[in-house]
């Protein structure tokens, strides 16, 4: 009884409304600021921020999620061998979702599966998730972009060419930024220059190839099939890769890899066949992970901007789930640099 007499004379516990009556706002500009919307200026922030403190309100995210009809979680959808790229996208996104009260959800998939789309539509079902970002190559099938938009879920591909229209995509300017990276070894004196490949069926691998072949065609230089071996996007690849490029005679006096992992292979090998980087062959990778800077001589290579990228797809997500229908200023095109550092120098005499 004494119980039930404290509780009666307790105050009614604060909703959203009421904050949003005493700040002289909208109970969508409250949901904003709630969840850190880019979509609000400094002054009405602040305005509602102190109210909230000052009257020591709580916002029950379960009640949200209810009224949304989706958990606040992200999900991160995969299948690629290219572990250090997968949490380089989980940082960025974690950055973005940091201080709000969203949280990251991992799964990868086996895109060779003939249940792959059942397995995603099932975990987007099963999290009611807020939304889901996409990695390569699964982001460039269009089928399962279409299956989420038909599930009401939103989504955001990453690719390394456009995909789709900028509210559903992050992309990389993959072609032009190696075309640039094989144009420097060019520049550097190297005629004969080797690629490792990245897998069949990435959009990514092809991208590259093209801008590998691009600037050897604008220098006029040939490219003879035997100076293309095919990498799978791991370390592993990258040394039986070059194995083939490594017996060629006369051999290629610098090789570009299609990924970072690919490009310590590659030198990996050439430490065991006692060729000396860069003196005797020139190396240059793609990604800036950091294994570029561990290993010796570091590793030349493109920086890939995942991080960026990860957190623009999260922001994306977010914001258009709390702008309802305004634009969010996330950019969608992120370009790639050459990073030089010492595993390129010009072809020796000999």
């Amino acid at each position: 009884m004494a119980k039930q007499k404290q509780d009666e004379g307790q105050a009614p516990k604060l909703t959203i409304n009421d904050i949003a009556r005493m700040a002289g706002v909208s109970k969508k500009t409250v949901s904003r600021v709630i969840n850190r919307s880019p979509l609000l200026n400094r002054e009405t922030r602040d305005k509602v921020e102190a109210i909230i403190r000052e009257t020591g309100y709580v916002p029950n995210p379960q009640a949200r999620a209810l009224a949304l009809g989706r958990n606040f979680l992200i999900g991160l959808v995969y299948d690629n061998p290219n572990v250090q790229m997968i949490l380089s996208m989980q940082k960025g996104i974690l950055e973005a979702l940091h201080g709000t009260e969203f949280e990251l959800v991992i799964r990868p998939v086996d895109r060779g599966s003939r249940q792959v789309m059942e397995d995603i539509q099932g975990f987007v079902t099963r999290q009611r998730l807020f939304g889901v970002v996409i990695l390569p190559p699964l982001s460039e099938n269009d089928a399962l972009a279409r299956m989420l938009d038909e599930q009401g879920c939103r989504y955001v591909r990453m690719g390394s060419a456009v995909l789709d229209d900028p509210e559903h995509m992050v992309v990389s300017n993959d072609r032009e930024a190696v075309a640039d990276a094989v144009r420097y070894l060019i520049s550097q004196g190297h005629r004969r220059i080797g690629l490792v490949a990245g897998p069949h069926g990435f959009r990514s691998a092809q991208e590259r190839r093209e801008g590998f072949e691009l600037a050897l065609a604008e220098a006029e230089i040939g490219l003879p099939r035997s100076l293309i071996a095919q990498g799978e996007y791991t370390f592993e690849s990258g040394i039986s890769a070059s194995e083939s490029l490594l017996d060629l005679s006369p051999r290629p006096t610098a090789i570009f890899a299609s990924n970072d992992e690919m490009a310590a292979g590659v030198l990996y090998a050439a430490r065991l066949r006692g060729i000396s980087v860069p003196d005797e062959l020139s190396i240059i990778g793609f990604d800036d992970t950091p294994v570029t800077t561990r290993v010796w001589p570091p590793l030349t290579t493109v920086r890939w901007p995942i991080v960026a990228m990860g957190r623009a797809a999260a922001l994306k997500l977010i914001g258009t789930a709390i702008g309802e229908g305004e634009d969010v200023n996330e950019p969608s095109l992120f370009s790639s640099t050459l990073i030089r550092r010492g595993s390129v120098a010009p072809p020796s005499a000999s």
